[in-house]
Formats: structure tokens, C-alpha cells, sequence
């Protein structure tokens, strides 16, 4: 059974697919990979990152957060769950103030497997938005808002381009389970046709927590798949897309990064070129 806060998906195949690796042989030619970004609204980029470098950061970062509680003693380089009370405060104090501004945390963003294929894939030199998010969610954690609420990124960048690309990295293996990001099917062409006549409805962030429900109204699939470290996943500022909730039986903690690059000669929402805090009012 697959949940996204607390919601049970349909797993009709009408309902519930895959998501489809770029192949590897399309992967050199941009032409083809514009043509799917443009057709399915984003990439799946299998091993497209050192698998080592994500495992490193996952460990530098469950590292800082080990004295908040959140990791067992046994498994805190691997992110396994304490299952105890975590000290909030000291979380927010080491994330805001040391993990997100922190050097670590800029070279794995700037990476140049990251940078220099945006640079490739855009054909200009390259912006990265400095608002970087970071998130880890605990396994068995739940209600609305808990997991990813379905939604697409042009509802929170009104004032640059809507053609910045975001890039999800997940920082370790991340199954279904875990709390892996889902994405509706062709969502983006109905989002971009509604956007182009004036009819679309903007939500203020978020569409709904109601992931079945949103898939009947688009009468459209969520897609899904187990990530491994490494891969990353590409998409436009119109799909829809949310996370399911982390049921892992080992009680893995899901840790992911999403970033956003465009061409420095499109326009920039300023209100992202500040650290991400809880607070920025975005």
C-alpha cells in the first residue's frame, strides 16, 4: 500500500506507473532530451552522480544532526531512525546556520556533473539559485503536510523565468517506501494550455495533499520508481509533483536536495537568491 500523507493511492494501472529512464544512448544527444523534457515535463537521470559523493554528503549531514537526537548511535552515517524525541531547536540552529551555508553543502549543489550539464543542456552559462532546500523526513511520520503536497515549482517563482529547471537529488537509495518523489503524468501540458488561455487557477503553494484524488480529476498516472544514490531527477516548472510517505521497515531517514538552475540571461526571481530558511516567507 502506497500512502502520501495518509492518502492510499490507487494502484489501478490507470492510476499508478513507472517513471522512465533516459537511455543512455539518448543522453549525449540534446536535441532528444529536449524533445522528452518538452513531451513527458522531466528526466530521469540514472547514475548520472557518483554514488560515493551522495553517500559522503548523506553521512556529513546525519553527522551535524547527530547531536539533535534524530539518528541511532548504530546507524547515524546511513541515517537510520533513532525512533526518540529530537531536539527541534538544535536541528533548525545546525541546519540553518551551518548546513545550508555551509561549504559541503555548496560543492555538492555546484558539483560540476551539475553545473556543467546545465551549462551543456541550456546552452549558456548558468545561474544556481541560492535558495537550496534540504529535507529529511522520519519514517512513520504523519499527516497533511508531512510528505511532499502535490504542487509545481512556477506557483513559488512568479517573478523570474518560468524556464528554470529544478533538479531533485535524492541523497541515498530512496524506494517508494521511503518517501521517493512521484510525478503526475502529462500534468505539465494541461498546467502550461490552462496558463496560456487565463484559466488556471494558482494555488497560493500547494494543489492538495489528496494525491488519488488529483490523479481522478487529471484523469492521469503517478509516476513513481526506486531511486538509487546517484540519480537524479530533472523537471520543468509546471509538472506536478509530490513524495509519498516514508514507511521504511528499516527505518531509513529519507534525505533529498532539490535545486533550481536557468540562463543568466533569462530573469531571476531575487527572492530566491538568499539561503533557505523556514522563515523566508517562500
Amino acid at each position: 500500500m502506497i500512502t502520501s500523507n495518509g492518502y492510499v493511492l490507487d494502484e489501478s494501472p490507470a492510476r499508478l506507473g513507472r517513471l522512465e529512464p533516459v537511455p543512455t544512448d539518448v543522453r549525449d544527444d540534446k536535441d532528444a532530451m529536449w524533445g522528452r523534457l518538452r513531451r513527458d515535463g522531466y528526466l530521469y537521470l540514472s547514475d548520472h552522480l557518483d554514488a560515493e559523493v551522495v553517500r559522503d554528503f548523506r553521512a556529513y549531514y546525519f553527522g551535524k544532526l547527530a547531536p539533535t537526537g534524530l539518528v541511532a548511535p548504530e546507524g547515524a552515517s546511513d541515517g537510520i531512525d533513532s525512533s526518540g524525541d529530537v531536539d527541534l531547536a538544535l536541528t533548525r540552529r545546525v541546519l540553518f546556520d551551518d548546513v545550508v551555508p555551509g561549504d559541503a553543502y555548496a560543492a555538492l549543489t555546484s558539483h560540476p556533473s551539475i553545473r556543467g550539464w546545465f551549462q551543456w543542456f541550456l546552452g549558456d552559462d548558468v545561474h544556481l539559485h541560492k535558495r537550496r532546500i534540504i529535507r529529511h523526513t522520519r519514517p512513520g511520520e504523519t499527516g497533511i503536510g508531512t510528505a511532499t503536497q502535490a504542487h509545481y515549482d512556477l506557483v513559488y517563482l512568479r517573478e523570474g523565468t518560468d524556464r528554470v529547471l529544478s533538479m531533485w537529488i535524492p541523497l541515498g537509495d530512496c524506494t517508494v517506501e521511503n518517501g521517493g518523489l512521484a510525478y503526475l503524468e502529462g500534468s505539465h501540458h494541461r498546467v502550461m494550455a490552462e496558463e496560456r488561455a487565463g484559466t488556471l487557477k494558482m494555488p497560493a503553494a500547494s494543489i492538495t495533499a489528496d494525491l488519488p484524488g488529483l490523479a481522478d480529476e487529471y484523469d492521469s498516472r503517478w509516476l513513481i520508481n526506486d531511486y538509487r544514490a546517484g540519480d537524479v531527477m530533472v523537471h520543468s516548472a509546471h509538472i506536478v509533483h509530490a513524495s509519498t510517505d516514508n514507511v521504511d521497515p528499516e527505518r531509513r531517514i529519507r534525505l533529498s536536495t532539490d535545486i533550481r538552475y536557468q540562463r543568466v540571461s533569462d530573469p531571476i526571481d531575487w527572492r530566491w537568491q538568499e539561503h533557505w530558511h523556514l522563515d523566508d516567507g517562500l
